[in-house]
């Protein structure tokens, strides 16, 4: 017999753990932590969600690819000129020069043309293309207003052509580059084109290559130039490349229009500009302009249509025998700008043409205000705010593929102002499932429709303002 007290024996060793249960027991501790991870992120990214109110701003390289896109995807938006994005009736005007366009200067559209893409000298309108390169020079800071300008002996009026308009630049004068633009653009001063070209370029060659190279740069075949003047019959354009380029100097040089163009009269040489040692005297033509010019002379500017057409303030006549009696105009009324070009202007002296330059741009002004008004898009649909909970960045904006005012026509209403009432913007935003789609910069989501009354005049794709994919 075994006596004593008896006690179990403890093992350190058990039998050992199933390891599929161990796997499932660590899957499900996994689980419940990636649960707890997405159910925290959904939290955070949905009070995110609940906050977003914009989209972040575009980068530069964003806002680059936006507007290349743009750009290629609705190049005949960015054109200078184009047609109407709506049909009219033939307008039946009586314009009495040879070729003529008439275009809204806000956005391009042709609202009447004649002949518009016939090949006519320029004549003085060229110097419309040399103050743009002179603007250009300013622009980038390597002349300034106030810069003098030394005067080579091709700029002396003595040294002009016959029957050359002129502001009488003579040896030794002191003149500004201000001032040299004023005599360009009031007395069309063929003088004062020859010294901005050699004082830019050091010759006339040189500097009518940068004149072609402004139209080859905007898309005008038909723009060539010989010499920077306009004297030359080989010069060439059209009334519609003269428009188009008119709306690009206006966009880019808005200013130029108070500081020269509307400018109604020029007195030159006052006694500041005079050669050192040369005093204000009367002097005598009659045998042909001396080197030194000592006696000042007032001239109007070439504009008839300056304080006769209300709210013309720009731009510039031109006339050679080969051309006839041009005209690039501008006016404003009430935030509308429009811009006709007429070539070939008749008349057999200039009493008889100046007075066909106010009948052909009275006839097209007057007609395009009573017709037409420029309405701008308003601010809340220029940037669109669309968000979504599946999209990488969660918000992006709609933009319209073009900004331009639009061309609104008188067709609702007793008047202008009653048919201004009636404009009315629709927008169609995309669905949600068009929404989480993987979409390029610049790819149309949504529409602008612009009507007036019950007549829709026009719609304009809204774009996406950045690429987007589905993702969180």
């Amino acid at each position: 017999m075994i006596t004593g007290n008896i006690t179990p024996k403890t093992f350190t060793d058990s039998l050992p753990e199933n390891p599929h249960k161990k796997f499932a027991v660590r899957l499900r501790v996994l689980g419940i932590l990636l649960l707890i991870s997405f159910v925290l992120f959904a939290a955070i990214r949905a009070n995110q969600f609940a906050k977003l109110t914009s989209a972040p701003v575009l980068t530069a390289d964003q806002e680059l690819l936006l507007q290349t896109q743009l750009k290629t995807r609705y190049a005949s938006q960015y054109q200078l000129i184009k047609p109407l994005p709506y049909n009219l009736a033939a307008r039946n005007l009586d314009v009495g020069a040879e070729s003529a366009i008439l275009i809204d200067a806000s956005n391009g559209c042709i609202l009447y043309q004649k002949n518009a893409d016939e090949v006519i000298p320029p004549a003085s309108m060229t110097k419309l293309f040399c103050m743009y390169v002179v603007e250009e020079e300013v622009a980038a800071g390597r002349l300034s207003y106030d810069d003098f300008i030394p005067l080579p002996a091709e700029s002396w009026a003595c040294n002009m052509p016959p029957h050359s308009s002129l502001m009488f630049l003579g040896e030794g004068q002191r003149v500004t580059l201000e001032e040299l633009l004023l005599g360009l653009s009031i007395c069309s001063g063929n003088d004062a084109a020859y010294a901005l070209a050699y004082t830019i370029c050091g010759n006339m060659e040189a500097f009518v290559e940068c004149m072609n190279n402004i139209a080859l740069s905007l898309n005008l075949p038909n723009t060539w130039f010989e010499e920077s003047s306009g004297y030359s019959e080989n010069n060439r354009t059209t009334a519609s490349e003269m428009a188009a380029f008119s709306r690009s100097y206006l966009l880019n040089h808005p200013d130029s229009l108070k500081r020269y163009h509307s400018v109604r009269d020029f007195t030159y040489p006052k006694e500041q500009n005079l050669a050192p040692g040369d005093v204000p005297a009367a002097q005598d033509f009659s045998q042909g302009l001396p080197k030194h010019i000592t006696m000042p002379i007032y001239q109007k500017n070439t504009n008839p249509l300056l304080g006769k057409l209300q709210g013309t303030d720009g731009l510039k006549t031109g006339y050679i025998d080969e051309s006839g009696y041009n005209l690039s105009l501008t006016a404003e009324r009430n935030g509308t700008r429009f811009i006709s070009v007429t070539m070939r202007g008749q008349g057999t002296n200039t009493a008889e043409g100046q007075a066909g330059r106010v009948h052909d741009g009275t006839e097209l002004m007057e007609w395009a205000f009573a017709n037409f008004f420029d309405y701008q898009i308003p601010a809340e649909y220029k940037s669109i705010f669309v968000k979504s909970f599946f999209i990488k960045g969660m918000g992006l904006n709609l933009v319209p593929a073009w900004d331009d005012a639009v061309t609104i026509p008188f067709i609702a209403g007793e008047n202008l102002d009653q048919c201004r009432g009636l404009v009315k913007v629709t927008s169609i935003l995309p669905r949600h499932s068009e929404l989480i789609k993987k979409h390029e910069a610049g790819q149309p989501l949504g529409l602008l429709i612009i009507s007036v009354g019950d007549s829709e005049l026009c719609r304009i794709p809204l774009v996406n303002d950045r690429a987007t994919a589905f993702g969180l």
